[in-house]
């Protein structure tokens, strides 16, 4: 059977399921439109993740002004960053896996006609993107953003800053106090780590392989642009169900060419 949200609230055996769906304060109105699904992977775990259920009120704005009936719900994000170093890194791969399989759960589950998906760090993007493919149903993706520098003493600071910090620290070269100032001012906000890294560089793929709006993958997280940019992702997946336009017609051969293309 096709995934399709008819499936679960149209006639009267489903009565119970759009009782629910009342319960949650949607109406008739709403449940005679097509859903979309509206995933992120927000978690107070790494600040790649922190503002996404902020992002995901604009995605929604999006989807409902372009005629769907927008469902949020959100998935785990494993911070490569913090689960550095330490036993915990032997979950982050593992967790692209769980994300793909809990989102294509939800979808599969709920039967939603179509797919945004906001992610911010490392496993999260991959882990999305691959749920997409899976799952097939018209979908768009929107990466949360790059965290801005932090600056000192005039001078740009990003999480490297802080790592070079430490082996400066340990070889005699750096002071504590220096080392608390780097700590305290490298990372100011919201967003992934500020490098051609692993979240920065799907976030490029995404737009390379077709899968994100171009130009999305660029402006930070606390940048203006970017809530502009994932309200128009909702409209854009709003629009890709109304023509049905699916990723196994997006990731063609030549996509994943012009992916490696833009990596190279």
């Amino acid at each position: 059977m096709e995934i399709s949200s008819r499936n679960v609230v149209e006639g009267t055996a489903r009565a119970p399921h759009r009782a629910m769906y009342k319960a949650m304060g949607l109406t008739d109105d709403d449940l005679s439109k097509q859903f979309i699904g509206v995933c992120h992977t927000g978690n107070e775990a790494t600040p790649c993740n922190i503002h996404l259920p902020k992002l995901a009120l604009k995605a929604k704005e999006g989807v409902s002004d372009a005629g769907a009936t927008p469902r949020e719900f959100s998935t785990i994000a494993v911070s490569d960053g913090i689960a550095m170093g330490h036993e915990g890194m032997k979950s982050s791969l593992i967790s692209r896996e769980v994300i793909a399989d809990s989102i294509e759960l939800m979808v599969r589950a709920h039967q939603y006609d179509a797919l945004v998906g906001i992610a911010g760090c490392d496993k999260s993007l991959p882990g999305t993107m691959m749920a997409m493919a899976r799952l097939n149903i018209p979908s768009v993706f929107v990466y949360g953003g790059t965290i801005m520098p932090g600056m000192l003493d005039g001078k740009e600071l990003t999480v490297v800053d802080v790592y070079e910090a430490v082996g400066a620290y340990d070889a005699g070269q750096l002071t504590l106090e220096a080392l608390k100032n780097i700590e305290n001012t490298a990372c100011p906000n919201a967003g992934s780590c500020g490098g051609m890294f692993t979240a920065n560089t799907m976030a490029s793929i995404s737009e390379a392989i077709g899968l994100a709006l171009p130009g999305s993958a660029s402006p930070p997280a606390e940048d203006d642009r970017r809530e502009k940019m994932v309200y128009d992702t909702g409209v854009a997946c709003a629009k890709l169900l109304e023509m049905n336009i699916r990723p196994k017609e997006i990731l063609s051969f030549e996509a994943f060419e012009n992916a490696i293309v833009m990596l190279n």
